[in-house]
């Protein structure tokens, strides 16, 4: 099956290029898929003419989205609807990666996919608009709302920790935002069961929650992190956990981040494995080239 898949060095496009090796997979970067550029992706679907479109592409400068709108929504909201039509147009599905920033976090227990979004931020709210885009489009289509993304490329969490606690001495890390830490091995490897349930006729379209199991902070994520530090005999800074008013940002972030995912396990049967294990995975995988 001919797969077209968006953001070809980002951390979930790489993971899906591994986990979707047996089919013919398009990559394509921004220089051949232009998401500033709205108006110019129809084109290349309908030439391309695929059997699924994944995108996997996005703005994802939270702060920076804050002074950069125009450019955010155009990535994040304009762009999947150029997608959608064409989709619509080819009779073929879309799959598309959304955030737990489309909710202020300021419910005390776990969002659930029918939870009214309600953004506090640029990035946020550019998120939500993409997911309408889809909606209105007509197309079939599954939006998997993430948590915390990590990988052993880019710029993440992950290797932003594992660099600073080998740098310093000691390191503040927020304490009290609450989420799920995300491997996008994991979201990649549930995309794949996904798209093998769809082939064999399953077509439970819609909105769903994709994120690791369990719970902690960004303190509890890092002093997981440095727990692997130290196993493997490296040296690690003392953590400090601290208060999100100790940290301030431009864009403020969602205190409860949590995604409930008990939609997906019931009506696809996929259930992702707790985070400290998908942790354990990331750090023991060997990080692939991107094939060109």
């Amino acid at each position: 099956m001919k797969i077209l898949i968006t953001g070809h060095t980002g951390q979930v496009a790489r993971e899906l290029q591994r986990a979707l090796g047996e089919h013919e997979l398009l990559s394509l970067g921004r220089e051949q898929f232009d998401l500033a550029r709205p108006q110019s992706l129809s084109e290349v679907i309908l030439r391309e003419r695929p059997a699924l479109v994944i995108n996997a592409a996005a703005y994802t400068a939270v702060d920076q989205a804050e002074q950069e709108r125009e450019l955010a929504f155009a990535i994040n909201a304009e762009a999947p609807g150029a997608m959608a039509d064409a989709c619509f147009e080819l009779d073929i599905p879309l799959i598309h990666y959304s955030t737990d920033y489309i909710f202020d976090g300021s419910k005390p227990t776990p969002y659930r996919e029918a939870d009214t979004p309600c953004p506090l931020g640029v990035y946020g709210a550019s998120k939500v608009a993409g997911e309408q885009a889809l909606r209105i489009s007509g197309c079939d289509h599954l939006i998997l709302r993430t948590s915390w993304v990590y990988s052993q490329h880019g710029r993440n969490f992950l290797l932003t920790m594992q660099r600073l606690l080998q740098e310093r001495e000691e390191l503040s890390v927020v304490d009290d935002q609450i989420g799920a830490p995300t491997w996008a091995g994991s979201i990649a490897n549930a995309t794949a069961e996904l798209i093998d349930k769809w082939q064999q006729g399953r077509h439970r379209w819609g909105t769903y929650h994709l994120t690791c199991q369990g719970e902690t902070s960004w303190f509890g994520f890092a002093s997981a992190i440095a727990e692997h530090l130290r196993a493997a005999g490296k040296p690690c800074a003392r953590l400090r956990p601290i208060p999100s008013s100790e940290y301030p940002t431009p864009a403020q972030r969602p205190l409860n981040s949590r995604l409930d995912g008990a939609r997906l396990e019931e009506e696809w049967q996929i259930r992702l494995p707790d985070w400290q294990d998908a942790l354990q995975q990331c750090l023991d995988e060997t990080p692939q080239a991107v094939k060109r």
